[in-house]
């Protein structure tokens, strides 16, 4: 059980808008508490959150039963004070509510115990001239309030406590992002990293994080931000942070990216990123970083087993989908021994400090800047000591974004012409690492995205299929893939890109 002191109604709207950083589809937070408790300005308070706006109308459901809301998350508020049978709650759809959205439910004890089991329990009484909160339950859903409340804590000691916190994005990871606005100051970003979870073994007794080298902590954010920070290249600023809870507190570089209003890439903003990219892969960098006095972050390799453990994706996941079938021993042994055949051919390439997801989302345009400053970088605590071609491969190439051919070529070209106005530079090397990177990485994305919506029960990824088969036939095409290409197509792994 978490508890928190309430002094007032402002207090109160926090706590709420506390509780709806932290709420997703399924999840249901029953409300109790006496008459005048406060119970009113909490859900008001976590309604507006959710909803962006702070002066939305938010009426009670008490003759209603319940009032809905199309925010972030849809957010049912239901009132069951006038419920006859606790059997009326199959009539209201609870269930169905639950399937796309979050519930907070007044006067839960009507409900006669059919609330789901991992309900939270958010309870309000008098203390004094205040109030006391009281938050119970069990699950990942209490511990993502656990982490929101943590987080208004590590915001207080720091002097933002009454800060207005509004949901900003997430990604596929844990991490989450939000906007703190504090009177008067500028709006900052509220990096929320919870230390990874590293999950079963899945080879060698390792966990595929482990095997990956996905980052552990929010140190490695911080590690690297710092060193492209002291190199010149424009990185948030970071001016809070707690590493061990996993929470920092940085600046907005801005909202604009490098796509155009219905989404297509802006060949100049992707060259730009290409002669970025070029002068970072020209420099030298440490592979031992410092986050903090005492702290350092040792850049992991983008060795075999990891680029391996990725691909392997493709067999996991996207083979028994176009093929109706899982992929047995066989296939997946022959299958390993090309990609090895293949990842050989690296041992020349051109090694640096590799951002690993260098691509539209993570790319803020900054046009009123000049040369490279013009291009903020965020998300890149995955970064790896790998090849040079990986994040090009990355940025033309991009898995969210249809990359037309000649703005492909366009974006290599402004690359390979940065590479060689600044120093010695072997273009066709990169031209086989760069074929090679790229069938790597959209041979895992095809897994990846199968994944998400097998697994994970978000078919909306299914769509990018065929932009990723696209980028795969486009890389198996050097001569060099020769071979992995023929395997590709006698498994059934490509074919028609269309």
């Amino acid at each position: 059980m978490i508890e928190r002191f309430l002094p007032d109604e402002k207090a109160t709207t926090m706590l709420g808008e506390d509780l709806a950083m932290a709420l997703r589809p399924g999840d249901v937070l029953a409300l109790s508490g006496d008459l005048g408790a406060g119970k009113t300005t909490l859900a008001r308070g976590l309604i507006r959150a959710m909803s962006g706006d702070p002066g939305l109308e938010v009426p009670s459901p008490t003759f209603t039963l319940v009032q809905s809301y199309e925010t972030r998350v849809p957010i049912h508020h239901l009132d069951l004070y006038r419920l006859s049978s606790p059997d009326e709650l199959d009539e209201l759809g609870l269930d169905e509510m639950l399937g796309e959205g979050a519930a907070l439910i007044e006067w839960p004890d009507r409900a006669g115990g059919l609330l789901p089991d991992d309900t939270l329990q958010v309870e309000l009484v008098h203390e004094g001239d205040g109030r006391l909160a009281r938050v119970a339950g069990s699950g990942p859903a209490f511990e993502r309030i656990a982490r929101s409340l943590a987080a208004r804590e590590f915001l207080a000691a720091r002097g933002y406590g009454e800060a207005q916190r509004s949901h900003f994005a997430g990604d596929a990871s844990a991490r989450s992002y939000e906007k703190v606005l504090q009177p008067g100051s500028v709006p900052l970003i509220l990096m929320n990293a919870p230390e990874l979870v590293l999950g079963p073994p899945v080879r060698d007794g390792k966990p595929y994080a482990e095997i990956a080298h996905t980052a552990r902590s929010v140190a490695a954010f911080v590690a690297i931000d710092r060193a492209l920070a002291a190199e010149g290249f424009a990185v948030p600023e970071i001016f809070e942070q707690d590493l061990a809870q996993g929470f920092l507190l940085i600046s907005d570089l801005g909202s604009e990216g490098v796509l155009d209003a219905e989404g297509r890439p802006i060949a100049e903003r992707y060259a730009a990123a290409a002669e970025l990219l070029a002068t970072l892969h020209a420099r030298s960098w440490s592979r031992r970083l410092a986050a903090a006095p005492g702290v350092v972050h040792e850049v992991p390799p983008f060795d075999r087993d990891a680029m391996l453990i990725e691909v392997d994706l493709l067999v996991d996941w996207y083979h028994p989908h176009v093929t109706g079938k899982p992929a047995g021993a066989p296939l997946r042994d022959a299958f390993r021994q090309e990609w090895t055949k293949v990842i050989s051919r690296l041992e020349t390439a051109e090694m640096t400090l590799m951002l690993r997801d260098f691509h539209s989302p993570n790319l803020i345009w900054r046009g009123d800047r000049k040369g490279h400053d013009r291009l903020g970088l965020i998300d890149f605590q995955d970064a790896l000591w790998g090849p040079s071609a990986y994040d090009v491969a990355s940025l033309a190439m991009d898995a969210r974004v249809t990359v037309p051919p000649e703005v492909e070529a366009s974006t290599l070209a402004a690359y390979t012409s940065a590479r060689h106005r600044l120093g010695a530079f072997d273009e066709a090397d990169f031209a086989e690492a760069y074929a090679i990177m790229a069938a790597q990485r959209n041979s895992k994305i095809l897994g990846i995205f199968v994944r998400l919506n097998e697994r994970d029960g978000k078919p909306a990824y299914l769509r990018h299929l065929p932009r990723i088969r696209d980028y795969l036939n486009r890389a198996l095409a050097h001569p060099a893939l020769a071979e992995l290409q023929g395997f590709y197509r006698q498994h059934g792994l490509i074919g028609d890109a269309s």
